[in-house]
């Protein structure tokens, strides 16, 4: 666990690729709405104000940057996968995410945040087809584990890491709870290896 990002502090929120902040390392968190993604984002800076949670789909709708140390943040992604939107809303969300995954020089790595109990939907493939596309690594955070058993937990993280390799995609998995801190160790070590260049 690194304390470090327990001081984690709101910078900015951007409309628009060019409003965000300059950095040397960024490590950008996605998710369907309701996967817990601010959840996650609370847990691991230990700040329960930090990224906004809501019942209400489609709450974070900015690029939101959070400084962990001198330039280096953990981003908060518009939420996706919400059926109430329109389609030109979906394909302004997917040209704004693409232009900011692709153009983004300080972008280290993508964390896409998934219900362990319903990974890998349409949605969610969608977002790491645009990763794909970016120099960006890619991590899956499988949240809500604490509402299923140990065992359950295995085989879903089992579950998506093969279908990911049968993609030909490469990417780090782990299971994640917010409310019971599970995983979280796990999570400090992505960001560490991303932000700081540290060992994985």
């Amino acid at each position: 666990m690194n304390p470090i990002y327990f001081s984690t502090q709101f910078t900015c929120s951007a409309e628009h690729l060019s409003q965000c902040p300059d950095s040397l390392a960024e490590v950008a968190f996605a998710g369907r709405s309701n996967a817990g993604k601010s959840s996650a984002i609370n847990a691991i800076t230990r700040n329960g104000k930090l990224a906004r949670t809501s019942k209400t789909p489609g709450r974070t709708q900015l690029i939101n940057h959070f400084e962990v140390d001198e330039q280096r943040y953990i981003v908060d992604l518009p939420g996706y996968g919400y059926a109430q939107v329109s389609k030109s809303k979906q394909k302004a969300w997917r040209a704004s995410m693409l232009r900011y995954l692709t153009r983004r020089e300080s972008l280290r790595g993508l964390v896409v945040v998934m219900d362990i109990r319903h990974p890998l939907r349409d949605s969610d493939w969608a977002m790491i087809e645009i990763q794909q596309e970016s120099n960006a690594e890619l991590h899956l955070l499988l949240t809500k584990a604490d509402k299923i058993s140990r065992s359950a937990q295995q085989q879903a993280v089992m579950k998506v890491q093969r279908e990911v390799q049968e993609a030909g995609i490469s990417a780090t998995i782990q299971d994640f709870s917010a409310l019971k801190g599970t995983g979280l160790d796990d999570a400090h070590r992505v960001l560490d290896a991303w932000l700081f260049d540290r060992e994985l």
